[in-house]
């Protein structure tokens, strides 16, 4: 599957190339500002995963698909030494990557996820999202309004809402394959296959009011990814590239 993806390269972009995955409802351009920022010493990939963004909608929504799509994506691209980034599910997609295709990366970063299994808990989102009238829908701010009704945080509303477009025919659209995704959401908690190893320089970051990555998975971390490191971002949540993208960005190559 072809990818959608963006490329940045600032006049000076010498480095190793940067490819960045988003997660779960998300999209490449959430990760822009950051990417602009890399760009002035790196190429930075940004890609839409498969029923995400403006990438293709497959019935088939797993992890060995979606690495499948990273790996047809890099070699398409020619992309050798580079470092992948992966938040939240992308940062699945990318353990996946980096321990079957070791040759291609110099380094991984991970970003508020463990290679542990998670429970479903996007049941309210889910639910939320679906609820979503969208063939009588009028603006945004209804879509909003019905979101409201089982999310209250405003910007969690305002995350899933980037992904509402208006297509020709003047109706509303999720960008996101939201029934393959509600199909089968069960797989964005499994874990990392057993035996599956990555031996190169990897960096773990979590946000310190989240709880997606706790000083016990540590252990399990280490079992897959025996040269990692955790840094903490304080005062960050599980989206730290949104909330504290300057300390983030200090942590990034």
């Amino acid at each position: 599957m072809q990818l959608n993806h963006k490329m940045l390269r600032g006049d000076a972009a010498s480095g190793a190339p940067i490819v960045i995955l988003h997660g779960l409802f998300g999209l490449a351009d959430n990760w822009m500002g950051i990417a602009k920022a890399l760009s002035q010493t790196n190429p930075v990939y940004l890609l839409d995963l498969r029923n995400h963004g403006r990438s293709p909608h497959n019935p088939v929504f797993n992890y060995a698909a979606m690495g499948g799509d990273l790996d047809e994506f890099m070699q398409g691209q020619d992309l050798h030494g580079a470092v992948l980034v992966g938040h939240s599910m992308g940062g699945k997609v990318a353990m996946h990557h980096a321990c079957l295709h070791p040759e291609r990366l110099s380094r991984l970063v991970v970003i508020d996820i463990a290679p542990r299994y998670y429970p479903v808990h996007h049941r309210v989102i889910l639910d939320a999202l679906l609820g979503v009238d969208l063939a009588n829908l009028q603006n945004r701010q209804q879509a909003d309004e019905q979101l409201a009704r089982h999310i209250a945080e405003t910007d969690v509303r305002q995350f899933l809402l980037k992904n509402l477009y208006r297509t020709d025919g003047g109706g509303f659209a999720w960008r996101f394959n939201l029934l393959a995704i509600n199909d089968q959401i069960e797989n964005v908690g499994e874990a990392l296959p057993e035996g599956f190893v990555f031996h190169k320089p990897t960096l773990f970051v979590r946000g310190g009011l989240s709880h997606y990555i706790k000083d016990a998975d540590m252990d399990f971390i280490l079992k897959h990814f025996p040269e990692a490191r955790l840094e903490t971002v304080a005062g960050a949540g599980h989206w730290v590239h949104a909330e504290k993208p300057a300390e983030l960005l200090a942590l990034l190559p």
